[in-house]
Parts: C-alpha cells; sequence; structure tokens
C-alpha cells in the first residue's frame, strides 16, 4: 500500500460512524500533518490511537453482551453484533469489522507507509 492508498484509508477510518472521538482526533491531526515536519509524530500519535481503538473479537464480543453494549445499542442491536462477532471468530477472524476496525487494522499493516 502506497502512502496515497493509505491516507485514503485514514479518510475513510476517521469518516465511518463506528470511530470513536479520539480516533478521528488522531486521524485528522496526521491527515493535517502531511508535508509537515509534525507528520511523523502526528503518524506516531495515530498508530498509537489505533492500537489502543482498535477491537479484537475477543473484545468486542463481550462489550457488545455487556449492559453498557445494551444501553449503548439498544438489546437488540447490541446482540445481532455479537452473534455476528462470534460468527466472524468462528470462521477464523481476529479483529471487529465495523469500517473503522477493520481501517484502522489496514493501517498498522501498512504503517511503514505513514512516513
Amino acid at each position: 500500500m502506497n502512502k496515497t492508498e493509505l491516507t485514503r484509508t485514514v479518510k475513510e477510518m476517521i469518516a465511518a460512524p463506528s470511530c470513536c472521538q479520539e480516533l478521528k482526533a488522531a486521524g485528522q491531526n496526521y491527515l493535517n500533518a502531511l508535508g509537515t515536519d509534525a507528520e511523523k509524530a502526528a503518524a506516531a500519535a495515530l498508530l498509537q490511537e489505533i492500537r489502543e481503538d482498535v477491537c479484537t473479537l475477543d473484545q468486542t464480543i463481550p462489550f457488545f453482551e455487556s449492559e453498557l453494549g445494551a444501553q449503548i445499542f439498544g438489546a437488540e442491536r447490541a446482540e445481532a453484533m455479537a452473534a455476528h462477532a462470534r460468527e466472524i471468530k468462528e470462521q477464523g477472524a481476529k479483529w471487529c469489522d465495523c469500517p473503522a476496525c477493520a481501517a484502522g487494522v489496514k493501517i498498522l499493516e501498512n504503517a511503514s507507509a505513514l512516513v
């Protein structure tokens, strides 16, 4: 993946409804820093935030099954999301496949192209 593709992936990640505010901010900060002396530090901060926010299925499933997950998404939606996560885990997936996490994983896998 080249830098242009990676930049596009950062934009996709921060546009995802499932992207948390901290990750959106780190992604936008990176985009704002492109081509400046601050780019390397912004890339490092983005990668750190991705590592903190992108969820494995082992983290995702208990969250969707929790009371907090039901409060945030509604009981029916949370259970459907947990069922989906269990299904893709059974198929061998490791990571949450929501748009934000999927893009974050792609960025991590291609981190060397950030700077």
